[in-house]
Formats: C-alpha cells, structure tokens, sequence
C-alpha cells in the first residue's frame, strides 16, 4: 500500500522538455542572457541601446520639469542656483549611480529586479513567506539559489530573528507593500508630469492659446496612451530606444551650449561647498526645495526594476556613457541660462533652447514623444509589479495578458490600466500645474526608494554575508538621505503631496485584506484537510460510483486533501475514474523552468487512481491558455505511471541489476524523464540499467510491466471520456467571536475583493463546458 502523500521523499519531478516542444519555444529568451558566462561587447551594446528607450526614459525627461519645482516663487538670488546645481549633480551620483547602479543591481534575482525581487530573496534564505506552501523539493529547482550560511554568523542570526518573530515578517511584509503601491502611484502621477511638462511648451511659442488647451491635449494624449496600452509595448518597442536616444543627445548637445553662451563658470557647482553655502544662507527654504531636488533621480527605480529585460553590466553601460554625462550637462546648462535670464524658471528647459524654429519644434515633438514613452515605461513597470503581486498572493486576482511572444516580462492588465486612466485623467484635470503634481510625485519618489535601501541592506546580511558594519553604513548613509529628502516633501503634503499618501493607503488597505484573507483561508484548509485513513476508509470506489474521465480538483493545498472534497463526496452521487488533485502555486523565485514544472504524486494505493499535481510556477510565469495544460498534466501522469513501474522493477531485481564492482551501470540513451528523489536528482541515464538488466528485468517482472501499461491505457481512455474541471466556490466568514480587525477584514474587506476580482476559472482559462463548481463555507 502507498505511504501517505505528503511523506518525504515521495516527490517526483518530470521533465517535460521534449514532452512540450511541439507547442512552441521557450517564450524568455533574453532571461538566458543572465544565465550566461560571457556576453559578446557586440551584444552588450546592442542591449546598452535597447535599455535607453525601456529604463531611462522617466529619468531622462526630468529635466522639463526640476528647476521649476525647486524654485515655485521664482528665484531670489542667483547663487542659489549653483547651490541647488550641486545638489542635483551630487543626488544623481549618490542615488542613481553608486546606490542603483553598483549596489542595486547586483541585487538581482536571477536577473530579475524590483521590490518583489528583493522580497523572493529574502523568502528563500528565511522563512517569513505567510502562505506555508512550500516544499523541500523546491529548492532542487535550477532557479532557486540559495547561500548556505554558519549559525554564528550574522546572517544566520538575522535569519532566526526573522523566523521567530511574527511582528517582524508583518513589518517586512507592510514595507514590501509600501513599495509596491508606491510603484503603483508612480503609474498613476509619472504620466501626468511627463506629458504635461512637455506640452506646455507650445504656450511659449502661442502665448495667444489659453492654458485650457494645453490641458485638453495632455488629457487627449493621455486617453490615447493607456488605449494602446493592450497593443503591448513590443509592436512599438523597437521606436522607443532611437527616439530616447535622441532625446539624451539633444539635451546634452543643448546644455553644452548654454554653458559656454550663458556662463561657463556654472562648472563651479562641482564642488559640494556651494551646498553648504546654500543652505547657510537660506535655511529652512533650501530645507524645503529638496522636494524639488529629489525630482531629477525620479525613474532610478526603473534601473533596477527592469532588469530583467537587459542585463546588469549593459544598464550600467547606458547609465555611465550616455545617461550620466548628459543629465549633468542639460542641468548645468539650464542652471547656466537661469543665472543670465532667472525670471524664466517658470519653464527653464524649452526656454533655453536656443530661439531658432529649426531647433525648436523638432525638440517640442522630441521631447513629447520622450515623455509619452517615459509614461509607457512607468505604466509597464506597474503591469509588472501587479503581476509580481498577485503571483505571491498579495494583490486580487486580475486578467493578465502576455503582449509579446519573445519576453515574458511584457505583459497588459486591462482593469489595472483602465484605473491608471482614470486616476491619472483626474490628477491632471484636477492640478493643471506640474507644480502640484510634483509634490505629490516626489513623495512617491522617496518612500520607493526609502523601501528600497532597507531591502538592500537586509539582503547584504542575509544572502551576500556582508560585514554588518557595512551593512549599516550603507543604510545609515543612503537612509538618512532619503529620509532627508522625505521630510522635505512631507512638508508639501497640503500642496499636492497627500495624492501618493492617499493612494498608497487605499492600495495598501487592499493588498494587506487580499493577503490577510488569503492566509486566514489557506491556515483555515490545512487545519481541515481530510486524513488519508479516512480515504482509505471508503474504499477504491470512494463509496460510490466512478465515472469514466478525469476529474481535475484545483486546491491551494500543496500538500494533504482539502476539505471540499469530503463536501464534494457526501453532495454528489458519483467521481471520476481518475482523481487529480491539482494545486498552482507560486515560489519565490523569478521563474520555473518547464521541465521543472510538475511535482507529481499518488495519494493512497494504486487502485484508488488518485494522484497529487503540484504546477509550480516563478513570480514572472504565467499560466497561459496556449500551454495546453490539459495535455502536459496528463503526459506528466503517463510519465509519472512509467517510471513508478520501473522503480518497482529496479526494487525486485536489485540483486540482478547490480555489476559485479555493486555499482548500476548506465547506458546511452536516455528516456527524456527526470525525477526528484529524497532531494537527488535521478537523470534518465542514471536509472537506465544496461540492455542485459533490462530485458531481464521485462523477462522476470511481466506483472509490473502489463500493470504499466494497463494503467496508462487506462488513462489515455478516461481522457479520450472527458477532462472535468472541478473547483472550490467558497464563502468566507468570521466566527462569532472574532475580533473587530478580523471581522472587518474578512467579512467586509476580503469578502468584497473576491467578489470584484476574476474567478479562478478565468485566470487558469478553464472551459465552461467542462468547470463544476463546488460551494461551501468557510467559518473562520
């Protein structure tokens, strides 16, 4: 009789790598890049390129907007100007550069960045991951690195800390959070800047047009923009980097200009001396232009955040050749144009162009284009973390699509973008001033990246085994700075800066129910799941009559029967021939190679025809409707049934199949299978025996053999029957008792995102003619 199901070392994993090639290609193929050793310098370019038009573009229109927002009133003395020059040279650097570039970066999750990225580090080395879903075969995944550490270091004493303290993972939880609908409220405020900044240079030019339609043609091309958005970003992709390009250039070109025209000494601001003059003579004034200020890194985000498109050393390239130089030269050539015409801070960028039609119309259509494509990194940038968020159960369900059949990471979410549309059409109606709208922006600058640098000196202890005292002089040196420039912008909060506040609590609220209500659901299953005995109990037939087919029992069990499926048997006369207890669950890992996918076992004894699949996806894969899951599911079990035969075979005839030096033999060709046992992987051509074993084995075990094979007809017929869906429909409530939190949080709050967010059957693409559903209450 079969050992319970969730007894170690009875896992086994299949490779599916030949099984799946007839349905298409692996989909990522730039996620490779980072697996390689060496990329050519040809490559490297070409990707240094490529990342201009994808990362760069939200920090590369920052200049059309910084100058104004530092100095609202107008500037009072010039020397003020190489003041806050410096402070926007000495930010770029210290922040974009040293902190994103040479720290950040390195910082990456198989080649993946972003919050959730450091996050799934964090996960796999400690276990704070909520949802308890995890198995010690996962970590046998090709993707799943992990750093063993000595329990006296500092790591491993950050690693219990966080394991033994429930309020600590809730605080790394909520900053998580924070971050991420921060990111969400860049989505929503990046676009509105960008594109109004950039039109309102065609006043300057029609001083005659009223400010009403500069408004209406920012809301015109912002309605235009998220309407495309379900096109994708790779039909136009390739117009994106050129026209970024460009845009560096130009600005560069530009502030050169202005320096040697207007005042080459602006080379002055160089020294970080003028910062501590500016602050001397203007105190709690210069305190509160560092709102402004922290506006020129805006987009450093997106260096590492979209990582996973590029590779680290072709993001650095872009960065330190193009990026950088350009930044400082259009800001020092702005600065230079203020100091010899200050009443034009207003709109210092198209202002100091040089007064020429040739030059400035095509820079008026540059610079909107720029700043169209830097709202189309930012909106795709919030399609991704979405994703990310749902994938590890701390956003509601939403419609995914993949927009490109080439990177994995492109992806649309309609009701996502639709809200961003919105939101983002009453931000910029209801401002009408960039002024505002930077306020607000900076807040959501900052506290991303305040999240950020804590994240980074966490994974600097925990995963690189950092010294701890340079652990905390990197968060002590970039904290406070951050912190700085978030006491700066919470000074604005009246003036525009309480939107991000507000959305990030309205996010935050939603996520934290989301993810409350899911672990409160799943501890809820685990406590109940039914016991193998009881199975056992009713028998091969369950009681009652099996049905020709196969039943698929979606659960987030990942292991143990849930307790539906005692609800199922006592409200239906009748059960498949074949039961397939199907849990989809998502580790914290970037991604789960194909091969890898499946983990495969059989509940109880083999007659009972029941079997446990766990389909195990990273945090960037997607479940899509042209993988053919159906088909992959049951190759897997054929494949599963084949090699359970052959271990059986290889057990009865150990004593034949062993040479006379005791060691297997191993032959050359290999069955394209691959298993997971006791935590070793067990290729094909090591459980292949030599010809001689096999053909004694087929002669002397012709029972294990036929058994093999009327099993797998048996299977192939319940298929050719019908594959029937069935999935939990569940209500949740709180039991009379609970606390005023829980009840609100369960009853109100969870209770009213399931009942907006899409149906599971929508998310696996499960056809109606073959779902059931099954309904029942949970009392929590």
């Amino acid at each position: 009789m079969a050992e319970a199901e969730d007894s170690p070392g009875k896992g086994y994993m299949w490779n599916l790598d030949r099984i799946d090639q007839p349905f298409g290609e692996e989909a990522d193929r730039v996620h490779n890049l980072h697996t390689a050793k060496k990329l050519s310098t040809t490559t490297t370019l070409r990707l240094a390129f490529l990342s201009l038009g994808v990362v760069y573009g939200d920090l590369g229109t920052s200049p059309l907007y910084v100058f104004s927002n530092i100095f609202p009133d107008g500037i009072k003395d010039r020397n003020d100007l190489l003041g806050t020059l410096s402070l926007i040279i000495y930010t770029i650097t210290l922040i974009a550069l040293v902190k994103y570039v040479f720290f950040a970066l390195r910082a990456n999750d198989n080649g993946e960045g972003g919050t959730f990225a450091l996050y799934s580090l964090i996960c796999r080395h400690a276990k704070v991951n909520t949802i308890p879903n995890q198995h010690h075969t996962d970590r046998a995944l090709t993707t799943y690195s992990f750093r063993p550490m000595s329990k006296k270091s500092t790591a491993y004493k950050l690693k219990n800390a966080l394991e033994t303290s429930l309020f600590l993972q809730k605080i790394l939880l909520v900053l998580v959070l924070l971050g991420t609908s921060m990111v969400i409220g860049d989505g929503m405020l990046s676009p509105s800047i960008s594109v109004l900044s950039a039109v309102q240079g065609i006043r300057l030019s029609h001083l005659e047009l009223p400010k009403g339609s500069v408004l209406i043609l920012s809301l015109l091309i912002l309605v235009a923009l998220f309407s495309m958005q379900r096109f994708g970003t790779a039909k136009v992709g390739f117009m994106f980097a050129p026209i970024i390009f460009i845009w560096f250039i130009s600005i560069g070109t530009i502030g050169i200009y202005n320096i040697f025209v207007h005042y080459p000494p602006v080379f002055k601001a160089l020294s970080p001396v003028y910062i501590f003059r500016y602050f001397r003579a203007q105190g709690v004034t210069a305190w509160i232009s560092l709102g402004g200020v922290v506006l020129s890194v805006t987009g450093a985000e997106a260096l590492f955040a979209d990582l996973g498109h590029f590779t680290a050393q072709s993001i650095q390239l872009a960065f330190t050749i193009i990026v950088f130089p350009c930044l400082i030269a259009a800001y020092m050539g702005q600065a230079a144009y203020l100091m010899k015409y200050p009443r034009d801070v207003d709109e210092p960028f198209y202002n100091s162009i040089p007064n020429r039609p040739f030059i400035y119309w095509p820079m008026f259509v540059v610079a909107t284009a720029a700043a169209i494509i830097a709202s189309q990194a930012t909106i795709s940038a919030t399609f991704s973390i979405v994703k990310q968020a749902v994938a590890l159960g701390c956003f509601p369900r939403v419609k995914i699509v993949h927009t490109s059949h080439r990177f994995l990471g492109q992806v649309y979410v309609p009701e996502v973008n639709w809200t961003l549309m919105v939101a983002c059409l009453l931000i910029t109606a209801g401002f009408r001033e960039t002024q505002q709208i930077g306020n607000a922006y900076g807040v959501a600058v900052v506290l991303v990246m305040v999240v950020t640098t804590f994240l980074l000196a966490m994974v600097m202890i925990l995963i690189w085994h950092s010294n701890l005292y340079l652990a905390f002089s990197f968060l002590a040196v970039f904290g406070s700075l951050e912190l700085l420039y978030f006491s700066s912008v919470l000074f604005k909060v009246t003036s525009g800066g309480w939107v991000p506040l507000a959305i990030g609590s309205v996010l935050m609220a939603v996520m934290y129910f989301w993810h409350y209500g899911s672990c409160e659901r799943h501890k809820f299953e685990l406590q109940n799941k039914v016991s193998l005995g009881w199975i056992l109990q009713l028998g091969p037939s369950l009681g009652m009559v099996r049905l020709p087919g196969i039943g698929l029992f979606y659960t987030e069990l990942a292991h143990g029967v849930p307790s539906i499926f005692s609800h199922f048997l006592t409200h239906f006369p009748a059960v498949h021939s074949i039961l397939t207890f199907v849990c989809v669950k998502y580790l914290p890992v970037s991604t789960v190679a194909k091969e890898e996918r499946f983990l495969l076992r059989r509940i109880g004894p083999k007659q009972f025809r029941m079997y446990r699949c766990v389909v195990r996806y990273g945090y960037k894969d997607l479940h899509k409707k042209d993988d053919h899951f159906d088909e992959l599911l049951i190759r897997a079990l054929a494949a599963f049934i084949r090699y359970e035969s052959l271990m059986e075979s290889v057990d009865e005839q150990s004593e034949e199949t062993v040479t006379s030096n005791g060691s297997l033999e191993s032959c050359g060709a290999a069955p394209p299978l691959q298993a997971q046992v006791d935590g070793h992987t067990i290729t094909g051509s090591e459980i292949c025996l030599t010809a001689s074993s096999v053909s004694s084995i087929q002669r002397q075990t012709p029972r294990s053999l036929r058994e093999e094979e009327d099993e797998c007809a048996f299977l192939i017929k319940c298929k050719e029957d019908g594959i029937v869906h069935i999935m939990g429909s569940t209500v949740m409530r709180a039991r009379q008792g609970s606390g005023f939190f829980k009840r609100q949080a369960i009853n109100s709050g969870y209770s009213f995102l399931r009942k907006l967010c899409r149906d599971t059957s929508v998310i696996y693409h499960v056809p109606h003619e073959s779902l059931l559903h099954v309904g029942m209450v949970y009392n929590i």
